[in-house]
């Protein structure tokens, strides 16, 4: 018989929110009940930490924070675990992808998300993941620690970014479509899998009582780390062939819908 679920991991975009941004309309009551029965729930992004801790304001101390896509995990405001990115390869990446047409960047740091484009469709689409955000002249010149690397492509990142960009970088670096218009550079070792293998003896979950759901290439190494891995009905077809198991799509409330059928209702899978 399989262990009881322990541990719960979501992506965001295209996996718990809706079409629209929104929350399923009972979250906070499924994530109660989750809570609970002892089972710890992960909010695992590409969005800024700043971000989801606006998100889930009234919860935000009884959620793990799995933010940048892996590469920032935060808990009851205290760093758990972090992967950077040495200033010398942040500054190439950005000399690289200037060079790319229609790409604007996002210097991901610690401390706030930073922009130089002047582009105002650019910046109302960067704003939506990034709370805390400053416009600067030049990205070289910023001082933070540097998480990650975002690059947004309106004609789509698979298409027109990665193939570009992918020869130069993804033999020394996590190179990741993350969305039909976003694409993310990280340390070779970051991931939200690997996020979730840091965080296993701390919080005494396994691979074996984990669930985990998305949508998209960043959540291929997540996936692969819970055993009940869930692909969204809505979710790119490789994504789909690599999960155990299929939710409903992200419009049809299918991250609660599976919890609130196979661990609240029926507690052993």
């Amino acid at each position: 018989m399989a262990l009881p679920i322990r541990f719960i991991a979501t992506d965001m975009d295209g996996t718990l929110l809706n079409d629209v941004n929104e929350l399923p309309h009972d979250f906070l009551d499924v994530f109660n009940d989750l809570d609970a029965k002892d089972i710890l729930f992960a909010a695992a992004s590409g969005r800024q930490y700043f971000t989801l801790l606006k998100m889930f304001e009234s919860i935000k101390d009884k959620i793990l924070f799995i933010a940048e896509n892996g590469t920032l995990v935060m808990y009851q405001g205290k760093e758990l675990y972090s992967a950077m990115l040495p200033k010398s390869e942040s500054d190439l990446i950005i000399e690289t992808v200037r060079n790319i047409e229609n790409s604007h960047i996002v210097l991901c740091g610690k401390k706030s998300a930073y922009i130089e484009t002047k582009d105002k469709q650019a910046q109302q689409e960067i704003i939506k993941y990034c709370h805390n955000i400053m416009f600067v002249d030049d990205l070289l010149d910023v001082d933070d620690e540097v998480i990650k690397i975002s690059v947004l492509n309106f004609k789509g990142t698979e298409e027109y970014v990665y193939p570009l960009v992918a020869p130069l970088f993804a033999a020394t670096h996590q190179v990741v479509v993350s969305g039909k218009i976003w694409l993310d550079f990280m340390d070779k070792q970051a991931s939200k899998g690997q996020a979730i293998k840091a965080m296993r003896d701390k919080f005494g979950f396994t691979f074996e009582n984990s669930m985990s759901f998305g949508d998209f290439f960043n959540d291929v190494e997540m996936l692969h780390e819970t055993y009940f891995s869930y692909a969204m009905g809505n979710a790119h077809p490789e994504i789909k062939k690599l999960a155990r198991f299929i939710a409903p799509s992200n419009n049809e409330q299918g991250v609660i819908t599976v919890i609130k059928q196979q661990v609240l209702h029926c507690h052993a899978l």
